[in-house]
């Protein structure tokens, strides 16, 4: 996925637990799992601000894109020509 997600690096570095987060952002602790996980297929905007303010971070500092490997689509077959 090219979106990583670092939402555990935060609350470490602020000695926050992740319960403590998900309580004061208004979520599971189980849905802030999967976002943290990359399982989330999309995330509110009034969550991100919420993360971002009980955490006193940018999104910057929450989420960040990664270029996707090369993936070389060509067949075998390809390859003989």
């Amino acid at each position: 996925m090219p979106i990583a997600v670092d939402i555990d690096v935060m609350p470490a570095r602020r000695r926050m637990s992740v319960g403590e987060l998900a309580e004061r952002v208004g979520i599971t602790s189980a849905n802030l799992a999967v976002l943290n996980n990359g399982r989330a297929k999309a995330v509110r905007f009034a969550t991100l601000a919420a993360l971002c303010e009980a955490l006193e971070c940018q999104r910057g500092d929450l989420l960040r894109w990664e270029a996707e490997e090369a993936v070389d689509h060509s067949s075998p077959a390809d390859a003989a020509d």
